[in-house]
């Protein structure tokens, strides 16, 4: 019901094509962990890629509005800064990394590159 950003299209959409997995593990018990997280389901966190001492993470806007959203992960990033779909850093592209992670800004249907470049 609604439109397709209140019926939640986009993640249903992912959840069909790339269903949750379960393997069977031992008995230990792991705690919960998640690498990233985004605050807006307008932004869709599409693909997170290694590199030698960094991770290249490729989000969009799905929804067709401006919106400004917070990534977060749990890895040890000590800098991060936009890079182009070529994923060479931009000028002028080093990115504040605060409290809620780190913060970015889309206009309809945006794509944006992120270089996280870790601590060692």
């Amino acid at each position: 019901a609604g439109s397709f950003q209140e019926a939640g299209v986009i993640q249903c959409a992912y959840n069909l094509n790339f269903p949750l997995r379960a393997v069977t593990a031992s008995s230990a018990q792991c705690p919960a962990w998640s690498a990233f997280s985004v605050s807006s389901p307008a932004v869709v966190l599409e693909t997170a890629e290694d590199r030698p001492e960094a991770v290249v993470v490729r989000l969009y806007e799905a929804h067709g509005s401006t919106v400004v959203a917070w990534l977060q992960t749990s890895l040890p990033v000590k800098e991060a800064m936009l890079c182009d779909l070529l994923e060479r850093p931009a000028a002028r592209g080093c990115l504040p990394l605060e409290q809620r992670g780190v913060r970015l800004s889309f206009t309809p249907f945006h794509v944006l590159s992120i270089l996280l470049v870790l601590r060692q």
